[in-house]
């Protein structure tokens, strides 16, 4: 039965995650681009002075968490398995082109992300308690005026926190800390469900507290045990970077344990993961932006756009170049196996280097997307919900760390692809309002 159950949801996971998705997504991102005439390029080093230089401006007042905190929250949330399992089955199916497709899903996704949080901070209302909240539901249903399709993203992503932002974290960080140090799963469900709820019930301050202190760290932590191993590789880089564009578009042969890969494969697992990891277009992050203090959509919009840009020109690219310089891609593994093997190449304690960053990454997965689900259960339900959801959230991440959730992974690609459908209305509908929002900024910043 539960075979039967996989192969159905399979099934879907395939026809949703489809090139017409895969299309529009990126069809979005491009169209924004366009509009906004390269903003996410022109804009970049500003945006990054922003986020990381000027962290916060005592004279924003008009929101809950500082500018970073948000950024931080929204990071928390996307730089997770997506970075080191995602990667690697990216670079495993589709071969080292699938880094190049991945750089431009990132690349056009900036715009995505940037127009997102335009629209989150455009369309925020503040709660009976006194918080800021918005996201897609809210721009989709007051700015269009589309309250149904609100309501479907809303129920989408509620159920989608439980999945990919919960259980499936825990179960492959329990996973990890088993194969590196035999901590059995049980222990490391208790220690993560007692961790992130301590975390959780605070709400937004507590999260962002926590989240602005792990997330730099954990980066920081992972992006240096990977240069250490491109630095004893150094040599070899240059045919890395020559392999990733060359492959983009020409197919790779079979060697080794790799099976060979089409151009189509490298466009989509590159594309597909790229979106995965990302999230540029799914509608999660802007929901963090909202709760930002700020008086301006445009100067959170590009403080959140360089989230992407950490994401998966940052944090990615090095992924990729250690499985790609390592030789590792071609070994026949795929997953976090093959990113741990790659590790362990060059590093005697690659493996346990590894498990702590997933640790890390899934934890802070689990206190961002605690706050979406958070979020679009009040939507549904108003305030009243919320402390039941917490605790809710909270139990299934110890159930997530000891089942077995072959059916959870793929009913969360199902989640993650609907809540991309409205989310996407939502943006191109209201691309407009993201222009003139752009366009009022930056004369009143010429001015």
């Amino acid at each position: 039965m539960q075979e039967q159950i996989l192969h159905t949801f399979n099934l879907i996971s395939g026809y949703i995650w489809g090139i017409p998705l895969i299309v529009l997504l990126l069809g979005t991102g491009i169209y924004l681009t366009f509009i906004l005439r390269g903003l996410q390029f022109t804009a970049l080093i500003p945006a990054l002075y922003l986020a990381l230089i000027k962290r916060n401006d005592p004279k924003e007042t008009e929101g809950d968490i500082s500018h970073f905190q948000a950024l931080m929250t929204a990071l928390a949330a996307t730089v997770g398995v997506g970075n080191i399992a995602g990667v690697a089955t990216a670079i495993a199916v589709g071969g080292p082109g699938a880094i190049f497709w991945m750089w431009v899903t990132g690349l056009v996704g900036m715009a995505t992300k940037y127009s997102e949080a335009v629209l989150a901070v455009k369309y925020r209302k503040r709660d009976a308690n006194g918080e800021m909240i918005g996201g897609p539901m809210h721009y989709i249903s007051d700015g269009l005026g589309l309250k149904r399709l609100g309501v479907f993203f809303a129920i989408a992503a509620a159920i989608a926190a439980f999945g990919i932002g919960n259980m499936v974290q825990s179960n492959s960080v329990a996973a990890a800390l088993t194969d590196a140090f035999g901590i059995s799963t049980w222990v490391t469900g208790i220690v993560i469900c007692l961790a992130s709820g301590l975390v959780i019930i605070g709400g937004i301050k507590s999260i962002a507290k926590v989240t602005s202190t792990v997330v730099p760290f954990m980066i920081v932590f992972y992006i240096l045990g990977a240069l250490y191993i491109i630095i004893q590789n150094i040599g070899i880089v240059p045919e890395t970077f020559k392999l990733i564009f060359y492959h983009a578009f020409n197919p790779v042969a079979a060697t080794g344990g790799f099976l060979g890969a089409t151009i189509s494969q490298s466009i989509r697992m590159g594309v597909a993961r790229g979106i995965f990891s990302n999230e540029s277009g799914l509608g999660s992050s802007p929901i963090a932006a909202a709760a930002a203090k700020t008086s301006n959509p445009v100067r959170q919009a590009l403080v959140s756009m360089t989230q992407t840009f950490i994401d998966t020109i940052v944090v990615c690219t090095f992924t990729g170049i250690v499985i790609i310089s390592t030789g590792a891609w071609n070994s026949g593994q795929t997953g976090a196996a093959l990113t741990g093997l790659a590790f362990e190449k060059h590093i005697p304690f690659g493996a346990e280097l590894l498990a702590i960053s997933l640790a890390f990454f899934a934890f802070s997965t689990i206190l961002g997307w605690s706050y979406y689900g958070e979020k679009a259960v009040q939507y549904l339900l108003k305030e009243k919900a919320i402390l039941p959801y917490r605790a809710l959230f909270t139990v299934f991440i110890f159930i997530g760390a000891v089942a077995k959730l072959e059916l959870v992974w793929t009913f969360a690609d199902i989640m993650n692809g609907l809540m991309a459908f409205p989310n996407l209305v939502g943006l191109i509908g209201l691309s407009n309002v993201v222009l003139l929002e752009t366009k009022k900024y930056l004369k009143s910043e010429i001015n």
